[in-house]
């Protein structure tokens, strides 16, 4: 665990190199990528079936690679009660926060008397990743599946690595409207969903988080299919003054160091003295999470705290750029308002960072990687598309057709300006 002192000589470049440190992909990752996608394209259904007992070490035929409606059925039976009740919960709220997004169609006749405007229709296909090593994740099905489903995607497959399903993730997939799951993964299963292979069609768009080999099959796919984008370590900054309770903050901080050991997890504060009550809480609580060794893996390597006023806290969190800040402070607008570049923000003593990852109603797939200076997470518009509508008749068109000659002959385009030319009779 590194710490900084704001007012320390050589601070900026130091804060500057340890934020650029890679956490991503080795480059030997994207060549065994490469092969994979290259035999799932050529040889279809029967390169998931090799790799499946080569990766997973589970025997597969085509018939079995579909998890069957009564195998999902009899899955999510075994879902406890209150996991159920849960995941109604947060799909409820995931679908309500998501529906508000929606944007409108428009149309409009301009002062040229072009009518414009545009139109947004949902994606046919879409396919979700869903992880399967680490733990089970429903929480990944109901913030992929849901937006989709509320959009309107009628065909919603999901691919999930071979062996035994969750019940907590086959309820999920129910609540959320999956309407196929694949026993695939790694990056044989993007292929699959990219290219198609066997009995699973290609999708439109592939979403949801996955390990190295996933992201890199994300990566090279890109352009045959959309995705929602590269998924790199989770990572969290809390901003937090020393009247808060230190193992709140800790916890809040091992929230994301327990995801994988490239997490990273880093306290903003102003108060020396507090700081070191969050680091000896932090060590408490490794001793006896469950996690622990992911945790300290991630927290030793990764994590940091540093000193600084808390008005430079914002700044500090642009650089940053993270995939998870919260203010844990009185008033936290008054700093979190001068934030531009974060996946999400939480905001005051009472919102830890672990209730966007499951019923907040906001999307907990978010950019990380510093990608939030450029992108957003996911929302109800990963799963739509604009169309732009022109509308013209002769006299609008006469008002455009001068300009569009010139510029066309400009670009030395002669078919484009003829099919504007030839309609004024030129």
């Amino acid at each position: 665990m590194r710490r900084f002192r704001y007012d320390q000589p050589g601070f900026a470049d130091a804060f500057t190199a340890f934020v650029s440190e890679r956490r991503e992909t080795p480059e030997e990752v994207d060549t065994i990528v490469r092969d994979v996608l290259a035999a799932v394209r050529s040889e279809g259904v029967g390169a998931l079936l090799r790799y499946a007992l080569e990766f997973d070490r589970i025997e597969l035929t085509e018939a079995t690679l579909l998890v069957s409606a009564d195998e999902i059925a009899e899955g999510a039976a075994k879902c406890s009660a209150e996991v159920r009740d849960a995941i109604a919960f947060a799909a409820e709220r995931i679908r309500v926060y998501h529906e508000r997004q929606r944007p409108a169609d428009q149309r409009f006749t301009d002062s040229a008397g072009v009518e414009l405007g545009w139109r947004w229709t949902p994606l046919e296909a879409v396919g979700i990743y869903v992880p399967g090593g680490r733990a089970a994740y429903p929480s990944t099905v109901l913030m992929n599946a849901v937006p989709a489903k509320a959009a309107g995607v009628e065909r919603i497959a999901m691919v999930t690595p071979p062996g035994r399903l969750q019940p907590a993730v086959l309820a999920a997939a129910q609540t959320a409207g999956v309407t196929e799951i694949w026993r695939v993964g790694g990056a044989q299963a993007v292929a699959a969903l990219a290219y198609g292979a066997g009995p699973i069609r290609p999708v439109d768009k592939i979403v949801g988080p996955g390990n190295a080999f996933v992201t890199a099959a994300k990566r090279r796919v890109y352009g045959a299919v959309g995705i929602d984008a590269l998924a790199g370590p989770s990572e969290i900054v809390v901003v937090a003054d020393g009247a808060n309770n230190p193992e709140w903050i800790a916890a809040d901080l091992l929230s994301q160091a327990e995801h994988d050991p490239a997490a990273q997890s880093i306290l903003i504060t102003d108060d020396e003295a507090f700081a070191a009550k969050v680091e000896a809480a932090i060590e408490a609580q490794l001793q006896v999470l469950a996690t622990g060794a992911d945790a300290r893996a991630s927290w030793q390597t990764h994590g940091a705290v540093v000193i600084a006023p808390l008005d430079a806290a914002p700044g500090l969190v642009d650089e940053i750029a993270p995939e998870h800040v919260e203010f844990a402070i009185d008033e936290p607008e008054r700093l979190s308002d001068r934030v531009r570049h974060a996946g999400a923000i939480f905001l005051g003593r009472h919102a830890p960072e672990a209730i966007g990852d499951y019923v907040a109603g906001s999307n907990h797939v978010l950019p990380t990687s510093r990608a939030a200076r450029f992108s957003s997470g996911l929302s109800l518009y990963d799963f739509l598309k604009r169309t732009s509508i022109v509308k013209c008749d002769a006299r609008s068109f006469a008002a455009l057709a001068p300009a569009t000659i010139a510029l066309a002959e400009a670009e030395g385009l002669p078919a484009h300006a003829r099919s504007a030319a030839i309609r004024m009779g030129q």
